[in-house]
């Protein structure tokens, strides 16, 4: 492992447990092994290994979660698969952690410069991905062709983010299980409406 590598692999593990506000030079140098000049040799400021964290976090994201949802079939099965992949997926990935853009949503909502920017495409490429994903789900007749995809969307990122929230910073161990019925719930209301047939009453034989 390379010197570079190993201070994005303690960075990550200081990013998921301590946000980007916790990652700093001298933490980071420190908990790498390196000096501050070596640090200084690859990445310039903090604002630059920040955003090289966040890319290596991506890597490390979509190896835990669309890689394998991919295996899935198309449509509501790969969608349902992306989602119990998503679901405490640091955890799942060997991280200390949560996750870090779950946790910058709230930590640079007021903030601007260069790691934000970085935060709000790296959430509106995600967001991306799974408005494609219902909507293919709508196309293969998954669920309703009249579905508002964006509110789906929307709610499903408020799982997600409840999720987040009960698990990390309330410690709920059914977090998961609340998580995926709060899905399963609005899975259910998106399918397509049931035609039933009218049955009349047959006239009684005199």
């Amino acid at each position: 492992m390379t010197t570079r590598e190993r201070i994005l692999q303690s960075g990550l593990d200081l990013l998921s447990e301590s946000g980007l506000a916790g990652v700093t030079l001298g933490v980071l140098a420190q908990q790498a092994g390196v000096s501050k000049s070596g640090l200084f040799a690859h990445f310039h400021s903090k604002e630059e290994l920040q955003i090289a964290l966040l890319d290596r976090m991506a890597e490390v994201s979509a190896a835990q979660v669309i890689q394998p949802a991919l295996r899935a079939a198309e449509g509501l099965p790969r969608l349902k698969a992306l989602v119990e992949h998503w679901l405490g997926w640091t955890t799942k990935a060997g991280l200390r952690g949560g996750c870090p853009v779950a946790a910058a949503t709230f930590e640079l909502d007021d903030a601007e410069g260069e790691v934000r920017a970085k935060v709000v495409a790296m959430e509106a490429y995600w967001r991306n991905l799974l408005t494609n994903l219902v909507r293919r789900s709508v196309e293969l007749g998954h669920l309703d062709s009249k579905l508002d995809i964006e509110q789906f969307v929307w709610e499903l990122c408020g799982i997600y983010l409840s999720h987040h929230a009960s698990s990390r910073l309330l410690r709920d161990n059914r977090a998961d299980y609340r998580a995926l019925t709060a899905f399963d719930a609005l899975v259910s209301r998106s399918l397509p409406a049931k035609r039933f047939a009218v049955v009349r009453p047959q006239k009684r034989l005199r």
